[in-house]
């Protein structure tokens, strides 16, 4: 069979797979070429209303620009048309298929060959104007080992044949692999029964499979001397009340299901599942109430105690009181003195009033909410009579880790995340992992090969020992005992082998730079020689300089495709070709147990250990001059088109390269909020951020609890927290643009008018939809065949996704899979259960490059990736973007606190980091404010306060203008012997003490609900004044001048400090480097000091001294300074060595001053004055 594809008027795409001996890139002999199966929708669902079935009634596979289309064998002679261009695959000579057999396989019929998969061996790489190819980069002799590791033998004993395949899935449901020659034997002489699951083939019902011989029999009546006569009543329960229940009640099918027994017109249910008052009678008991399953919920909310709300909502209004009458004091009793000091101060306390206010509005809801993981155990993944053997019936999630640079986020804090995310505890065959390499880098590429390595023993280590955490950095560098709650007499060994295997990892990880150079030179060298010994034979002149390009060469000895060392055409940091590697295949759906440990092969025994390993992909989507790439936001765009086609998880999970899993259990934890009642509606699930290797002082404020603990939360009892990015689980179809099924708009003052809205309704005739016009929904999926607006909805969906149709007809399959359960009350269009217990489709070569097509430079183009749909682009905090506009259509996000912390990652504790990391988010902010994402812009499907909340994220930012002119204040009124104020009144007095004090109350309580000290209350006061003069005010004049001018905003990435023991851990801590963001703050601290000085100097050497204002200026000053510590502890470097540059300056600073002041006014104070001129007094 011969597959075509349209192609792109754009950009027509060959797809050769081929192998290159010596040089990269260069043609290698053509032994072989196979057309390419066409790449099949990634579902995992035989129900007859799945969109798969739906898309398997369409004759035609359909991929990038075009269609698949099918040719018989007698039509391969015809000529293709300009339309369509010939996939074609050279499959290379490896060690278990050399020329001889290929050229012998090539006589063999097309049934008869043997299906073996080289994806998880082939690099695939492709581009703008250039061929799509796969490079076959390693190949292992011991082929059989390999295939039987990953169940592609047959399991019979005593035979290691290939596994028998029936339209690329075992003959057997349950999965049990089988050559063709012991399936003609099962099948004939052993009564046709499967070995693995002695069923018959092909003719068992999941009806029949759930009922056994003896539950077949007739059963005997049920004997009711057990009875006394008032209870002769059926104890069967009602089910007219019960939901989704349609009909009458079919009493046959209850006996069939619940193994029940009539007596006597009562229907009971037996203790032993068996009637009658025969030997072993136990009794009766109450049926099993079969819906109860459904109706347990996942989740809980829980709110926070009234005897803690309720005050905090009352000094809220109190302290809002206090406010008001304390401005309107002041407007109406100004200083005359000093009326330019007064004006400044009173324009500041209205902003800060103004900017208290919209950020305790959304503080007025906190709630908490919790799990019942045994609950979705019981649901999803226990047997029942649409799923009888117990397979999970989770929907699968694609994990998504992105690093752009390895010398600023070292590789072996990449492959720790990648370790920890492999050993999640979470159903293998749903889980897929990708990592996003925007750098190009093959050291990224190839510490991502020595992670999948290791993976094979650290993964079955985990499970079988139940380590947490599941990073292997973080778990051997414990102090706490590691012999806690472990039983198992082997563990100390094989945690012993483990760690000396996981040492050897780091030294290997760690010496792979130098390695790459040491090899690329060697091949370089080797190049260079050949060539001057070519220029020779062809007589030319050897003393002329000849250009040659160093490369950088991969461990078989080809071209990286990616960035080199050496930056040249086709291999630059912003120009290089798209990588797709998969690392580790799809695994089997059946489990496959390990083996026992030897000293050769296995150091952990594996026998009832799970052995498979999630698939693994690398992905570096293509670069080229002239083309925006939209930094991280469309490296994760890249990895969302990806996955849509070679996994198509219907959720998607993102984590920064330095956030690892902490929790096994989290994607768990994501999953009860995404599949309870309601969770059609949940666009997000947001786990909060936690750091480790910070200070334990936390001097900058990088734990950032305040924000996590009591804004999320707040947020949360509104319309969801903010998207943060990272730590984060999206529902793919919110990503895609999609409105959610039903949503609320409010009207009227506060939003208390609402009108729900139902997106989802099917159209009627004569009758206009409650939505949008800017609603994008997805077109009903079987119901309607003649839906006239499902067809211009269908229509739609590839301008505005692309033109791949592969990735478009992926999108209805991952919104039938993200749905609730049929039988769960309030699911209106749910799946049936066990529509995804079934096996996934295997991954062939046209679906990976099918994969290289949409991550190509040009595929964005006249599409609305990162205009509405996946990440947004045009800001650098594209996360908050994002997370918005999905609010903005309706969706409500979910704010997840585990017990145990979900995730934990790296922060910044360098002060200049810091500085520039907030640099970045208030810059991103202040984009958000001049731009449409404005949430005075918002529609009326977001609530009031959840416009607030967002409103207050744009606008924070322009605070520090005000703050740094208070902080300035006090000094200046030092100076000028005036205050803001004429005098010291009681009224002032009191109106400041109650502010005061309410604010310190408010930050009790906040303490109180949200769990967090007052340590970390008070180190997020500092940091709010640090980075509000100095990084705050840098971010408002960026952005003024994108806005204003068109400048471009640079993006820093942030470094991630490697993983270092003892006391180097902090070694950045106290580290000085020089920023601009600096002065300002430092500039605040001397003028304050200096002020204080002269203030008290001058109240001293006056002949009137005016304490009370004395007083209210050095308490100020003071206020400044106790906020900016933690900024001058910085400044001073490594503990107890304050630098001498400090003392000199602070001296000389003192003697000039001193000095100044003695010569300007001796202490007699007889010097005459001069009313026209300035003078200290």
């Amino acid at each position: 069979m011969m597959a075509r594809r349209a192609s792109s008027p754009a950009s027509p795409v060959t797809i050769t797979v081929s192998s290159s001996g010596g040089k990269g890139g260069g043609d290698g002999t053509l032994r072989r070429s196979i057309g390419l199966t066409s790449p099949v929708p990634r579902h995992s669902s035989n129900t007859p209303d799945s969109p798969a079935t739906a898309a398997r009634r369409s004759s035609r596979r359909v991929s990038s620009g075009g269609r698949y289309c099918s040719m018989a064998a007698n039509d391969e002679s015809q000529e293709l048309t300009s339309e369509f261009v010939r996939y074609t695959v050279h499959i290379p000579p490896t060690p278990d298929r050399q020329a001889a057999a290929a050229e012998a396989e090539e006589a063999l019929e097309p049934e008869s060959r043997p299906q073996r998969s080289y994806i998880s061996g082939t690099i695939f790489t492709g581009g703008l104007n250039c061929v799509t190819r796969g490079h076959v980069i390693e190949c292992s002799a011991d082929g059989a080992s390999v295939a039987k590791s990953t169940g592609m033998l047959c399991k019979m004993k005593g035979c290691d044949g290939e596994a028998f395949l029936s339209g690329s899935k075992p003959p057997c449901e349950c999965g049990f692999m089988i050559c063709k020659d012991c399936y003609l034997e099962c099948a004939g002489s052993g009564g046709g029964q499967c070995p693995g699951c002695k069923e018959p083939y092909g003719t068992v019902t999941d009806e029949e499979d759930s009922a056994s011989e003896t539950e077949d029999r007739p059963l005997p009546l049920t004997s009711m001397a057990e009875f006394k006569a008032g209870r002769r009543f059926s104890i069967v329960k009602s089910m007219k009340g019960a939901p989704n229940q349609g009909g009458e009640f079919d009493h046959n099918r209850w006996l069939f299901e619940t193994k029940g027994t009539y007596g006597y017109g009562n229907a009971v249910w037996p203790r032993d599942g068996n009637g009658g008052g025969g030997v072993g009678f136990k009794g009766f008991e109450e049926p099993p109430d079969f819906e109860g399953r459904c109706r347990r919920p996942l989740t809980r909310k829980k709110g926070v105690s009234q005897a803690i709300l309720s005050p905090y909502r009352l000094l809220i209004i109190i302290r809002l009181v206090a406010l008001g009458l304390f401005l309107t004091w002041r407007i109406r009793h100004p200083n005359h003195d000093a009326i330019w000091l007064w004006a400044m101060s009173v324009a500041c306390e209205v902003w800060f009033a103004f900017s208290w206010l919209l950020d305790q509005l959304p503080k007025l809801c906190p709630v908490n909410r919790a799990t019942d993981l045994s609950v979705l155990k019981e649901r999803f993944e226990s047997p029942s009579i649409r799923n009888p053997k117990g397979r999970s019936d989770l929907p699968g999630v694609d994990v998504f880790v992105s690093t752009a640079d390895p010398e600023k986020e070292p590789p072996l804090v990449t492959a720790n995340t990648i370790l920890s995310i492999l050993a999640v505890d979470y159903p293998v065959e749903k889980l897929a992992c990708y990592l996003s390499d925007d750098g190009g880098s093959l050291l990224t590429f190839e510490a991502l090969a020595e992670t999948a390595s290791f993976a094979r023993i650290w993964v079955p280590f985990c499970r079988k020992h139940a380590i947490e955490p599941r990073n292997p950095e973080a778990y051997f560098g414990q102090k706490r005992d590691f012999l806690k709650n472990k039983v198992r007499l082997d563990f100390v060994r094989e945690r012993r082998r483990v760690k000396r295997e996981y040492d050897e990892f780091r030294v290997r990880i760690n010496s792979l730079p130098e390695s790459i150079r040491r090899r690329s030179d060697a091949y370089n060298a080797h190049e260079e020689l050949r060539t001057k010994k070519k220029q020779e034979e062809v007589k030319e002149d050897v003393s002329e300089p000849t250009e040659f390009v160093k490369a950088t060469w991969m461990s078989d000895g080809s071209h990286w495709p990616g960035t080199w060392f050496s930056a040249a055409a086709d291999h630059s940091r912003g120009d290089h070709a798209g990588i797709i590697q998969v690392m580790l295949a799809p695994p089997n759906s059946e489990p496959v147990m390990g083996t026992a440990a030897t000293q050769e092969n296995n150091l952990v025994d594996a026998t009832d250990v799970d052995v498979r390993l999630p698939m693994l992909v690398y992905v570096s989507r293509e670069k080229r001059p002239g083309y925006d790439h939209n930094k991280k936001a469309g490296a994760m765009n890249a990895l969302v088109r990806t996955s849509a086609i070679m996994s198509n998880g219907p959720f998607i999970l993102n984590l920064d390269c330095d956030h690892y899993v902490y929790n096994s259990l989290a994607l768990r934890e994501g999953m009860c909020f995404m599949l309870d009642r309601g969770g059609d509606r949940i666009c997000y699930v947001q786990f909060p951020q936690r750091f480790e290797g910070v200070d334990p002082s936390d001097r900058y404020a990088n734990h950032n609890l305040v924000f996590f603990d009591v804004t999320m939360r707040a947020m949360d009892g509104l319309q969801g927290p903010m998207y943060v990015g990272t730590g984060c689980i999206f529902r793919r179809t919110a990503l895609y643009g999609f409105s959610p099924p039903r949503a609320t708009e409010h009207h009227g003052w506060f939003g208390r008018k609402k009108t729900k809205l139902f997106l989802l309704r099917k159209p009627t005739m004569g009758k206009k939809h409650d939505r949008e016009e800017k609603d994008i929904v997805l077109p009903p999926i079987g119901d309607d065949d003649d839906n006239e607006e499902g067809d211009v909805e269908s229509a739609l969906l590839p301008k505005r996704f692309g033109s791949s149709a592969t990735l478009v007809a992926s999108i209805p399959v991952a919104e039938y899979q993200g749905r609730l359960l049929q039988d769960m009350a309030g699911a209106g269009q749910g799946r049936p259960t066990g529509a995804l217990a079934v096996p996934r489709e295997p991954l062939d070569a046209a679906t990976v490059a099918e994969a290289i097509s949409v991550i190509s430079c040009f595929y964005e183009d006249k599409t609305e990736w990162g205009g509405r749909v996946g990440w947004i682009y045009g800001s650098v905090t594209e996360d908050v973007v994002t997370g918005y506009r999905m609010h903005n259509r309706g969706w409500r996000s979910i704010y997840c606190v585990t017990k145990r912390d979900a995730f934990r990652g790296t922060a910044p504790i360098n002060l200049t980091d810091r500085l520039h990391q907030v640099l970045r988010w208030a810059t991103g902010s202040v984009e958000i404010f001049f731009s449409q994402n404005n949430a005075l812009f918002a529609s009326r499907r977001m609530k009031l306060l959840q416009r607030v909340s967002y409103f207050s994220v744009g606008i924070y930012p322009f605070t520090s203008i005000f703050l740094t002119v208070y902080c300035v204040l006090p000094a200046i009124s030092l100076f000028a012997g005036q205050f803001i104020v004429q005098s010291l009144s009681i009224t002032f007095l009191i109106f400041l003490l109650a502010i005061t004090l309410t604010l310190c109350l408010l930050a009790l309580l906040e303490i109180k609900w949200s769990g967090i000290t007052l340590h970390e209350w008070w180190r997020n006061e500092q940091f709010w004044l640090i980075g509000g003069t100095s990084a705050h005010p840098a971010a408002v004049l960026q952005g003024l001048l994108k806005v204003i001018a068109g400048v471009d905003i640079s993006f820093t990435l942030t470094s991630k400090p490697a993983t270092d023991d003892g006391e180097d851990a902090l070694a950045e801590l106290y580290m000085v480097k020089w920023s601009f963001l600096m002065v300002p703050p430092i500039t605040i601290m001397m003028v304050n000091t200096i002020a204080i000085a002269v203030g008290i100097a001058r109240t001293m050497y006056s002949q009137f001294p005016q304490w009370s204002k004395l007083a209210g200026g050095v308490f100020f000053s003071f206020w400044v300074l106790c906020h900016l510590y933690p900024f001058a502890k910085g400044l001073m470097g490594r503990r107890g060595k304050v630098p001498t540059i400090v003392f000199v300056w602070s001296g000389l600073i003192s003697i000039v001053v001193s000095l100044l002041w003695v010569y300007i006014s001796p202490p007699a104070g007889g010097a005459r004055r001069d009313s026209m001129s300035f003078q200290f007094p």
